[in-house]
């Protein structure tokens, strides 16, 4: 049995990740999904408080699942998306974690590809410098765009009124100035030879955390000599966790802790 934990990124709820702690359980594993600093128990309680989110930033939320990975006996397992891959890299690289995986994460400091894609859908956020001290959800259409391009408009549509929420706007602000902030929050230790094993994934559709941003932040760890691979998802988007078939995106991350020595893959009877 391996202990897991999962951390979302902007504007996707903890709960989205159910289906995944119901699978990972099926395979003998115990996964918790906490939610961000400020986020309610539900979807509707957190889109009716979006002011319990604002100002929170990738330190802050990086030192909240910290003293959440220190509760257990043994480090634990984690993966995260989009922001909280970047979150699950942070972690790792502070040797809090036994493993990590990070599925399409937000662009860390060093790296330097920036598509208009990208731009677009950070758009909504770093529009208005105001944002950075509240918190933004996302309209159906700006989902679209930045989650479900690789969907049907009513598979997108669907995602957004069960999974959607606003999100701080300050981790966003602070991703996008790394590259000219010193100490920025969004550094990770890369060159930290002795964490665990990283998988680091990337949707050839995404439009938030395009392939080439992913792959970027994968060169940045050649310097360590750790475990550290690369997937790619073809034709998938962003909304990779949460979609139709996020089941194959699971699959792939249990396949290669198991690969790598970190899980035994024993489905329960």
């Amino acid at each position: 049995m391996t202990n897991f934990v999962f951390i979302h990124g902007l504007w996707i709820a903890s709960s989205a990740w159910e289906p995944w702690i119901e699978h990972f359980s099926a395979s003998g594993h115990v996964a918790v999904a906490p939610p961000w600093p400020g986020e309610a128990a539900s979807v509707a309680e957190t889109r009716m408080n979006p002011e319990a989110q604002a100002g929170f930033g990738i330190n802050e939320i990086t030192e909240h699942f910290a003293k959440i990975l220190e509760e257990f006996d043994e480090p634990p397992v984690v993966i995260g998306h989009s922001f909280g891959g970047l979150i699950a890299q942070k972690l790792l690289g502070q040797n809090k974690a036994a493993a990590a995986i990070a599925i399409d994460p937000a662009q860390i400091k060093g790296v330097k590809p920036l598509p208009l894609a990208q731009l677009r859908s950070a758009l909504p956020v770093l529009g208005n410098p105001l944002n950075r001290g509240r918190a933004k959800g996302l309209t159906q259409a700006q989902f679209r765009y930045g989650f479900g391009n690789a969907l049907d408009a009513a598979e997108s549509d669907e995602l957004w009124e069960r999974w959607a929420i606003p999100s701080p706007g300050k981790p966003l602000f602070e991703a996008a100035a790394a590259n000219f902030t010193p100490h920025s929050p969004a550094a990770v230790d890369t060159a930290n030879s002795e964490r665990g094993p990283l998988l680091i994934t990337a949707g050839t559709a995404d439009h938030t955390v395009p392939f080439v941003t992913a792959r970027a932040a994968f060169k940045r760890y050649a310097r360590s000599s750790a475990v550290t691979d690369f997937h790619e998802f073809d034709g998938r988007g962003h909304s990779l966790t949460i979609d139709r078939g996020w089941r194959d995106v699971a699959d792939t991350a249990l396949s290669w802790l198991e690969h790598r020595g970190v899980t035994d893959h024993q489905r329960a009877s």
